[in-house]
């Protein structure tokens, strides 16, 4: 009965790394919310992560992300494998009522107490979505969860950032999902290591895997060759294959001692992604605060003064940094 107790640092902490499904509950709403016991909480539990394997979903809205990554946690529970799923997709039925079909199979993870679902709203967050994901990432994985989810919308950088910390990131498409190839073809989306193409029925499903196996031939420096999967989530058919191919991308990660690597590239990747975006915010809130810097944007928007001497004055300002650093060691 005490899920409305008040939690302590050590309580939480303790929580989390037996799993109890309260705790995480509590620790991630900490983490949304900014709330500095979350920050104690990552500190205290971050060296006990590492264990998790992160895997990314990512595409654009309605191509069945959820319901595969549903399908796919029925499989993997077979295999008696603990499993959570952070979705930071506004479009994601994990995040609002879905179908009825969804939500009923939802409903079997919902209480299965191996698995743990938890969407993250993608508004207001105050470093930004790439930091509230980490930390409910390293919650998670401190909790024992073997195998950990991500799922967002391919768009905008802060997704990339998002989708950055995965070990192997699946990019679902389906038949119609026109513009994502596009992406693909531009190089404007970043190589998945597996992709899905869900909707498997569907007429112009073949044509798409033609068409995307040929924008990943003009690769030739890759060793892994991202593999294409058919899927149809809403029968299961061709989700243990798509398995599969996620695995065998983790052994081959694992085989040529990558995964560290990419490891250790995410986690600085995250770093400066995570500080980049408080920096941001932070030179906004000081420009807004002094009216010195709002008049420099000022004489910019009336082409008084150049956008670059602008930023230089607002970084000394801010951050102490440029011209007058060189001042103060020349004295």
């Amino acid at each position: 009965m005490h899920g409305r107790r008040d939690w302590t640092r050590e309580s939480l902490a303790e929580g989390v790394r037996a799993g109890d499904t309260r705790a995480l509950a509590r620790a991630i709403s900490l983490v949304e919310n900014g709330d500095p016991l979350a920050y104690d909480l990552v500190h205290d539990i971050y060296p006990e992560t590492g264990r998790a394997y992160a895997v990314g979903i990512t595409g654009p809205p309605g191509v069945g992300k959820s319901s595969l990554i549903s399908t796919l946690i029925a499989h993997i529970r077979e295999q008696d494998r603990t499993v959570g799923v952070i979705s930071v997709d506004p479009s994601s039925p994990f995040t609002q009522g879905a179908l009825l079909g969804d939500r009923i199979r939802l409903s079997d993870h919902f209480l299965d107490p191996g698995v743990f679902i938890r969407s993250m709203g993608t508004r207001g967050h105050l470093g930004g979505l790439a930091e509230t994901t980490l930390q409910a990432l390293l919650i998670l994985d401190a909790a024992g969860k073997e195998l950990v989810f991500v799922e967002t919308v391919g768009a905008g950088q802060s997704e990339v950032e998002v989708i950055g910390i995965a070990d192997t990131v699946v990019l679902v498409l389906m038949p119609g999902s026109g513009d994502s190839v596009q992406a693909l073809k531009a190089g404007i989306m970043e190589i998945p290591d597996v992709i899905a193409i869900n909707k498997m029925d569907h007429p112009a499903a073949k044509t798409m895997l033609n068409e995307v196996r040929s924008i990943l031939s003009l690769d030739k420096e890759r060793s892994w060759k991202p593999p294409i999967v058919l899927t149809e989530a809403t029968t299961g058919q061709n989700v243990p294959e798509l398995w599969e191919k996620i695995e065998a991308h983790r052994a081959h990660l694992e085989s040529e001692g990558r995964l560290e690597e990419r490891r250790r590239k995410n986690l600085a990747g995250e770093v400066f992604a995570i500080a980049s975006g408080r920096a941001k915010t932070h030179l906004q809130q000081a420009v807004a605060d002094d009216p010195e810097l709002r008049r420099l944007l000022d004489e910019v928007q009336r082409r008084e003064l150049d956008p670059l001497t602008a930023v230089r004055e607002i970084m000394e300002r801010v951050f102490k940094l440029g011209d007058t650093a060189d001042r103060t060691d020349t004295r």
